[in-house]
C-alpha cells in the first residue's frame, strides 16, 4: 500500500502515513471539483498509469538483481535457503481454496464500478473499449512479472513482510528509490481517486437523486457526492487502522464484489427479467452467508465452517472454497426470487398494489 511504502522509504510512524495518505487522496479528489479524474480517464487509454509504473518496477528489480544481498532467485526458486523456495506448491488438501481464490481474483475484477467508469470514457467507438478490455488482460499479465520478480528478490534476502518498499529502501539506489516512491504513488492516486469517485457517484446518483431526494438540483447532487466521498476516505482511513494488512482489506473487497456483484451483473446482462425483489434478495443473502463464514482480516469468527474447517494459530482456516459456493447460491436466490415474485404477482396471489418495484 501506498501508506506501508511510505512509512519505511521515509521512515515515519505507520498511523501518520496512513493520515498522510488518505488525506492526499481525499484532497485531491475534491478540490480538484473531479475535472483531473474526468480528464485523465479518457487519456489513461493512451497513457496508462500503471504501464509506468510497470516499467519502473521492472527498472528497479534489475538493480535489485545484481545487489551483493541477493541470492541466485533461480536457486532459490527450486532449494531452500532463507525460507523454502519462492516457486511454492500447491498441496492437495488447499486445492479446493486454491480454486477458489482463483475464482475470485479472477470474476470478482469484472464488476468493478472502475472498469466500466474507463470503459464509458472510451475517446472512440464501442470497438475501442472492447479492444482495450481484451488487451487488458495481457496488461495484468505483464503487470505481474515486476511483482513475481521483486517477491523473488526478497524471499532470496529472507525478508518477506512489506517486500516492495523494502526492495526499493535497501535494495536500490536512492535515485531509483525515489523515482519508484513516485510511481508507485501514481499507480496508487490513479486507483483511489476512482475508487472514491465510483463510491461517491454511486450513493449521490442511486441513493440520493433516485431515493432520498427525487427532485434534487445537480447542486446538491454535486454537494452529495463531496460529502459521500469524504465519509467513504474517512471510513476506509478508519479500517486501514482497525486491519492489520492493507492487502486483507484488499483481498476482502474483491470477495464481496465476487460473491454479491458478480451475479447482479450477470443476471442484468443475460437475465433481464429478473427484478429488484431478487436483487435485494440475493444481495441480502449473500451477505449473510459471507459474514458467517467469518473474516479473519476483520476478526470475525465464523459461525458456519464448512466441510474441512480447521483451527490453524487461533484462526480458523475455511478449506472448502465457500466463496465460490456463495456465488452460485447468490446467483440462485435472484433467479429463484425472481420466478416466484412473477408468479404471485401474474396470478393475484398478492395484490397488484403490493409491486412497488
Amino acid at each position: 500500500s501506498a501508506g506501508t511504502t511510505v512509512r519505511i522509504i521515509l521512515d515515519i510512524e505507520g498511523s501518520l502515513a496512513i493520515i498522510v495518505s488518505a488525506c492526499v487522496v481525499i484532497l485531491y479528489s475534491l478540490l480538484g471539483s473531479l475535472c483531473c479524474i474526468h480528464r485523465f480517464d479518457p487519456n489513461g487509454f493512451h497513457y496508462p498509469q500503471p504501464g509506468k509504473s510497470c516499467a519502473f518496477l521492472c527498472y528497479h528489480a534489475s538493480f535489485a538483481l545484481v545487489n551483493f544481498a541477493i541470492e541466485n532467485i533461480y536457486y532459490t526458486a527450486t532449494h531452500q535457503s532463507y525460507q523454502y523456495p519462492w516457486i511454492g506448491k500447491i498441496e492437495k488438501l488447499y486445492l479446493g481454496r486454491w480454486l477458489d481464490d482463483y475464482f475470485y481474483l479472477v470474476l470478482g475484477s469484472i464488476p468493478w464500478q472502475t472498469y466500466f467508469q474507463r470503459v464509458l470514457s472510451a475517446p472512440a467507438s464501442t470497438g475501442q473499449a472492447k479492444l482495450v478490455s481484451y488487451v487488458s488482460g495481457l496488461g495484468c499479465f505483464a503487470m505481474a512479472i515486476p511483482s513475481v520478480l521483486i517477491g523473488a528478490i526478497a524471499a532470496s534476502t529472507g525478508k518477506t513482510n512489506s517486500i516492495l518498499p523494502l526492495v526499493l529502501h535497501y535494495l536500490c539506489p536512492a535515485h531509483i528509490c525515489t523515482a519508484g516512491l513516485g510511481a508507485i504513488a501514481a499507480a496508487t492516486m490513479s486507483s483511489a481517486d476512482s475508487a472514491l469517485l465510483s463510491a461517491g457517484s454511486m450513493f449521490a446518483h442511486n441513493t440520493y437523486r433516485k431515493i432520498l431526494r427525487k427532485k434534487a438540483t445537480e447542486t446538491e447532487v454535486l454537494w452529495s457526492l463531496r460529502t459521500s466521498m469524504l465519509v467513504f476516505g474517512v471510513g476506509a482511513a478508519s479500517l486501514a487502522f482497525y486491519s492489520s494488512s492493507v492487502y486483507d482489506l484488499w483481498f476482502l473487497s474483491r470477495v464481496l464484489v465476487h460473491t454479491l456483484l458478480f451475479p447482479q451483473l450477470c443476471c442484468a446482462l443475460f437475465a433481464p427479467s429478473t427484478n429488484t425483489y431478487s436483487s435485494s434478495a440475493g444481495f441480502l443473502v449473500g451477505l449473510l452467508l459471507r459474514l458467517l463464514a467469518g473474516e479473519p482480516a476483520l476478526s470475525i469468527l465464523p459461525l458456519i465452517c464448512y466441510p474441512a474447517c480447521s483451527l490453524v494459530n487461533r484462526i480458523y482456516s475455511q478449506v472448502f472454497p465457500f466463496k465460490t459456493f456463495t456465488m452460485l447460491l447468490t446467483f440462485g436466490v435472484i433467479l429463484a426470487v425472481s420466478y416466484l415474485a412473477k408468479v404471485l404477482f401474474q396470478r393475484n396471489l398478492l395484490p397488484r398494489r403490493w409491486d412497488v418495484c
